[in-house]
């Protein structure tokens, strides 16, 4: 066990989850002939018949990437809208679990018995002190127990506020070891918008643990989205009742032209379909709400007032849908790139 102590003596704990044979060192997915528009249109029916018509905002995966080619002006202009957005309400999605994030890029508050653990911190300090500050305050939780952020790739919508966190409530900071190498060397995406990168503290590597007071966060390494790419396995509460959720920690191909990060995105997927599947996870969630819902599912919660089903937990055969979707529409996009 190796423990990083904190100033004030809470200690997080890395723990090796021995998940040898679940090593991110897979096999490409096979390819059954040479890439068409065949193939792409097959891959595409299959995305298609597993999203049905409750995974829709998924499909827009297999669509070709509209700002592919954009300049760093247009690229700023798109970043600048989606930022302008008006700023949703938080919510509460779980008993432990509470959405504090943006418009169009989530952070997530998992609430320990020992502090919070932060998933992601939006794309700035105004970001940061609006929504999670003031959003932790809404919902009735004092940010100054945020006592680890999870920061699930290096990218500057997920990492931009953790300085502003960082200087005022002294968190760690975990990110894994790939994507602290972005952040030290050459960032994939730079903009004027993002505050600076943290400087580096936690690395983790996939399969570690990181346990705060009464939750225990698995944190599966899924390259694709990022070299280092993080995706955050926990158990949530829904009235009492235990369920397992999966926080995919980055979904768009956002990459270009580069055949080999789409064989690791299509064999994340893959893997995790198995490990989703073994750990029973009924919850999915997204770092960016297009992608689960979360402001609809936040409203039907409200709306509810303690009534009926929690629009969260989706089922296992819906998440097994979910990444089957991911998955065919990244091979859609390796074929496209292939022709």
């Amino acid at each position: 066990m190796k423990k990083i102590r904190r100033a004030s003596g809470i200690a997080v704990a890395l723990i090796a989850a021995g998940l040898a044979a679940c090593s991110t060192q897979t096999t490409p997915t096979a390819q059954t002939g040479a890439p068409s528009q065949a193939s792409v249109d097959a891959h595409i029916a299959q995305a298609q018949s597993a999203a049905g018509t409750d995974l829709q905002p998924l499909i827009g995966l297999c669509k070709p990437d509209q700002t592919a080619g954009a300049s760093q002006e247009q690229k700023e202009h798109g970043l600048a809208a989606l930022m302008a957005l008006p700023a949703p309400e938080p919510g509460r999605a779980f008993d432990n679990l509470y959405f504090v994030g943006a418009a169009w890029v989530s952070a997530w508050a998992i609430k320990t018995s020992d502090g919070i653990i932060l998933i992601d911190a939006l794309d700035n300090d105004a970001e940061a002190a609006a929504q999670i500050e003031g959003g932790l305050r809404k919902l009735g939780m004092n940010p100054q127990d945020i006592r680890t952020i999870i920061v699930t790739h290096a990218h500057g919508d997920h990492y931009g506020g953790v300085n502003y966190l960082v200087s005022r409530y002294h968190p760690r900071v975990v990110m894994s070891e790939a994507d602290w190498t972005i952040t030290e060397t050459k960032l994939e995406f730079e903009s004027a918008h993002w505050g600076a990168v943290p400087k580096r503290d936690v690395a983790v590597k996939d399969g570690d643990v990181i346990t705060q007071g009464d939750t225990r966060v698995t944190l599966y390494q899924t390259p694709g989205h990022t070299r280092g790419t993080l995706s955050p396995m926990f158990d949530v509460y829904a009235n009492g009742v235990k369920h397992r959720a999966l926080l995919w920690g980055g979904t768009a191909f956002n990459f270009g032209k580069d055949l080999p990060r789409l064989d690791s995105y299509i064999n994340s997927t893959a893997r995790m379909m198995q490990v989703a599947q073994s750990q029973q996870v009924d919850v999915l969630l997204s770092n960016h709400p297009n992608y689960d819902s979360a402001m609809v599912k936040l409203g039907a919660l409200r709306a509810q007032q303690g009534q009926g089903s929690n629009p969260f937990i989706i089922g296992a055969p819906t998440v097994q849908r979910s990444l089957t979707v991911m998955n065919q529409c990244a091979q859609a996009t390796r074929d496209r790139f292939s022709l």
